[in-house]
């Protein structure tokens, strides 16, 4: 496949520090980005950070310092998340770099000039914490006579002149694209919400600020500045070049084959961006494909109360790829997930250490041992050939599941390939045929060639730990594609290194 595919993750909002549902995204989506480069299709991931809006700005006077510094601190410290968790993002923008200025108030005056602008005066509830307006509808009473937003949040009655987008004017028209596009939204239950949404009516969109300064300024409009919305979802074509809508990064790679984002976002993303790019006649995204939230032990993260799983901790104890394969595997994409420790000690040991990493260290050690680690020349049986079609036939499940971006399944594809790969090697037991090495040697290097296609469509989970099985099996750095995975078997007269253990065991108490 040689189609460009483009990827984002929403941006994230860095009014305070990285959590464990930031990480799951950034992995999500990396690991969605890794496989399109595995199918060698040019690719384009971004990521950032969201860095305007009221909340921004409070949250900074509340710590005594600018807004601006508060972005720059908070930014780098979900750059180096990102760098930890080993993301392969083509680019990480910053909302508040002048490239996105330059970016948003282009779209503005695209919609401005098709005349879904205008001015007047907004009056109505508005969330804070979401960035959001709601209708009274949609409040439920809290503690003390306050307001509450569907999140929980409180809201506030805000009046102040505003400019509005004619959001009403798109209901057909979003309906319409939605019908002829039914892969739009994803997943379907995300789909359902949206459409009934859109079919209960679209009230135009107050989309500027007078109230406080910490954002775009409005073209041609002094005191305004944008709606942080608007500011936040062009980062999308700003990633690829945007306005200059004529440079060969963007005719490549736009529209984006899937913004991947949380559940908690949808309806910006399939109702007011979409919307947005119409307006200024600018195609809308291929797909949107919204995740659920993390738990923690079955419950809600929260300070208050103290369950909240700090990614850098994780990190630290077990390791990039151990985390990264945790979240991927253990996680329906698209639904809500949980963590646990004793998940995750359980799912890492039975799937990599267990299931992957003792089938490499087995098969490879005995070649090591009998061959003198230079893979012998094979006579394949039935039973042998059997194994490696399998594997053929594994992988394009994996296919499949990717290109819904359901990496779980494709996760749970790999591991049920390893699983059979053990039960030929336990059943075939080379240990016992000493006195047949021609038989011996077919079994080893059978093995051997299956972890090494598995390897190759492990890169996506487990890049470091798959790029030393692969230095393991001397597979050359140009053949490790999803071809390779497909194609050519281990070339008998390699020679291999002497093999070491790639995961490990974690136990289920934290050390002291």
């Amino acid at each position: 496949m040689t189609e460009p595919f483009y990827i984002t993750t929403a941006i994230a909002y860095p009014n305070g520090d990285p959590h464990v549902g930031h990480a799951y995204e950034m992995i999500a989506t990396d690991a969605i980005a890794r496989w399109a480069r595995l199918e060698g299709r040019p690719t384009w991931f971004l990521t950032g950070t969201d860095e305007h809006g009221i909340k921004m700005a409070q949250t900074a006077a509340a710590l005594g310092i600018t807004a601006k510094e508060l972005a720059d601190r908070n930014s780098a410290r979900f750059r180096e998340l990102a760098a930890r968790l080993n993301l392969s993002n083509d680019d990480f923008i910053r909302t508040t770099e002048t490239r996105h200025r330059d970016s948003s108030q282009e779209i503005w005056r695209r919609m401005l000039k098709n005349g879904d602008i205008y001015e007047g005066a907004y009056e109505g509830w508005y969330s804070v914490r979401d960035e959001a307006y709601f209708d009274e509808s949609e409040l439920t009473d809290g503690e003390g006579g306050k307001k509450l937003a569907p999140t929980g949040a409180e809201v506030s009655w805000v009046r102040e002149p505003s400019y509005f987008f004619r959001l009403s004017a798109y209901a057909e028209r979003l309906l319409a694209h939605f019908e002829a596009h039914p892969d739009f939204i994803a997943p379907d239950e995300r789909r359902n919400e949206i459409v009934s949404f859109v079919k209960g009516g679209l009230r135009d969109l107050s989309i500027s600020r007078t109230t406080f300064d910490w954002g775009i300024p409005v073209p041609d409009a002094p005191g305004h500045v944008m709606y942080v919305w608007i500011d936040a979802l062009t980062n999308y074509i700003t990633g690829v070049g945007f306005p200059d809508d004529q440079s060969v990064q963007f005719q490549t790679f736009w529209p984006a084959n899937v913004h991947v984002i949380g559940k908690d976002i949808i309806r910006f993303h399939t109702v007011y961006w979409p919307a947005f790019l119409m307006s200024a006649g600018i195609a809308p995204p291929r797909r949107v494909f919204a995740h659920g939230f993390i738990t923690n032990e079955g419950k809600k993260m929260s300070k208050s109360l103290g369950n909240v799983v700090d990614p850098h901790a994780l990190l630290d104890e077990f390791g990039t790829d151990p985390v990264r394969y945790f979240f991927l595997r253990e996680v329906s994409f698209g639904q809500d997930g949980d963590y646990s420790r004793e998940k995750f000690v359980n799912r890492n040991n039975a799937d990599l250490a267990n299931n992957f990493g003792n089938l490499a260290q087995r098969s490879l050690a005995m070649i090591q041992k009998n061959f003198g680690g230079v893979l012998p020349t094979t006579v394949p049986e039935a039973v042998d050939s059997a194994i490696v079609d399998e594997a053929t036939a594994a992988i394009g499940r994996m296919q499949t599941a990717m290109a819904g971006q359901l990496v779980h399944e494709a996760a749970a594809e790999l591991v049920a390939l390893l699983g059979a790969t053990n039960l030929y090697f336990a059943e075939q037991a080379p240990w016992g045929l000493k006195d047949n090495l021609p038989r011996m040697g077919t079994i080893l290097v059978t093995t051997a060639d299956v972890v090494r296609r598995a390897a190759i469509v492990a890169q996506p989970l487990v890049p470091e730990a798959a790029a030393k099985f692969l230095d393991a099996l001397a597979v050359p750095a140009d053949q490790r594609s999803l071809v390779h995975a497909l194609g050519n078997a281990l070339p008998a007269g390699t020679h291999l290194p002497p093999p070491n253990p790639v995961f490990k065991k974690f136990e289920q108490m934290k050390p002291a």
